[in-house]
This record gives structure tokens, C-alpha cells and sequence, in this order.
């Protein structure tokens, strides 16, 4: 009964009517939280190793390339950064670095 309302009120929408999208506070919280579930059933993989296929890494990421120990860059940088913090209160926050999740998800 309750998901014919519901079928029966999408099939009311409009073709032309876009759905919103989320906040980029949430899709920040969103992002930090699967990260840290991630980063507690394994090893994230190690920053060198993405680099290494050629996906963005920030600033501080690439950073920590440069020190060769793995389990250093198997950590979540995000979890100690400002963009962070910034991205997950800020509607639109002043995170300009290339690279950066939050700032990719703050983007006009």
C-alpha cells in the first residue's frame, strides 16, 4: 500500500524537473565516513601505488609519496586536514587544491 503512494507520486514528477543533489557538507560527511569504515576493515591502499596509476593525490598526499614506508601512506591524510574539516561544515568552502575530494565536491 505504502509503495504504490510512493510509485504512484515518481510517476507524478515531471521529466523536466532535475532531482537536487546533495549538499556538498553531506557528500563531505558522506566521504569521510566510508573512508574511515575503509580505513578500519583493511589497510587503505598505499598512496604511492595510486599514484603510480596515475590517479589525483593533493598536496599533502603527494607529500607523502616522497617517505618510503608503507604504512605511512596506507593512512587517510584527510582524517588530520583542514579541507576536511572545512569541507564538512562549509557549504562552500575556500579549498582550492587540485587533487582534493572536498575541494572536487565544493566545485560551483
Amino acid at each position: 500500500m505504502m509503495d504504490d503512494r510512493i510509485l504512484a507520486r515518481l510517476a507524478a514528477i515531471d521529466d523536466d524537473t532535475a532531482p537536487e543533489t546533495a549538499p556538498a557538507r553531506v557528500k563531505s560527511r558522506i566521504y569521510s565516513a566510508l573512508v574511515q569504515r575503509l580505513a578500519e576493515d583493511a589497510p587503505l591502499r598505499p598512496l604511492t601505488a595510486s599514484r603510480a596509476d596515475g590517479e589525483p593525490l593533493c598536496v599533502f598526499e603527494r607529500s607523502l609519496t616522497l617517505i618510503p614506508a608503507d604504512q605511512i601512506t596506507s593512512r587517510n591524510p584527510c582524517r588530520v586536514c583542514h579541507a576536511r574539516v572545512l569541507g564538512e561544515r562549509l557549504e562552500r568552502a575556500p579549498i582550492f587544491w587540485p587533487g582534493c575530494p572536498y575541494a572536487s565536491f565544493h566545485r560551483p
